[in-house]
């Protein structure tokens, strides 16, 4: 008997493959700067590929960098906050898969350093 292959989809918005460059800056309450690469990005969540391992449930902050290309017309820093909600195993790179729920965000161009303040998710755009 042959299993059946269908996935069912759970997620409520769709998830796009980009693969753009992401900035840790804190991890449960302490301050860190770890560079990392998207894997998928909806307008609730992210999944990326990092070298340090986190645990589910964890607050997080990250810059997300929105290059030209992407938002056609200059680069664009969103900062976000979010929950980790999933973190897959060490692949053989060394890397793990973290999926993060995103529960506020900023947009800041990218010349900018500072920024007020963030935006709730629900209902946004993102």
């Amino acid at each position: 008997m042959e299993a059946d292959m269908t996935a069912v989809e759970k997620r409520k918005m769709r998830r796009f493959a980009l693969q753009l460059p992401l900035t840790l800056t804190a991890a449960a309450g302490e301050s860190l700067e770890s560079r990392a690469t998207t894997l998928d990005i909806s307008s609730h969540g992210v999944c990326f590929s990092c070298d340090c391992e986190m645990k589910p449930d964890s607050d997080i902050e990250f810059i997300l960098t929105l290059p030209a290309e992407v938002t056609m017309t200059e680069s664009i820093d969103v900062h976000c906050r979010g929950t980790v909600v999933r973190v897959g195993g060490e692949g053989t790179d060394g890397k793990f898969a973290i999926a993060v729920a995103i529960n506020s965000y900023e947009f800041v161009p990218a010349d900018e350093t500072e920024f007020v303040g963030y935006s709730s998710v629900e209902g946004s755009g993102l």
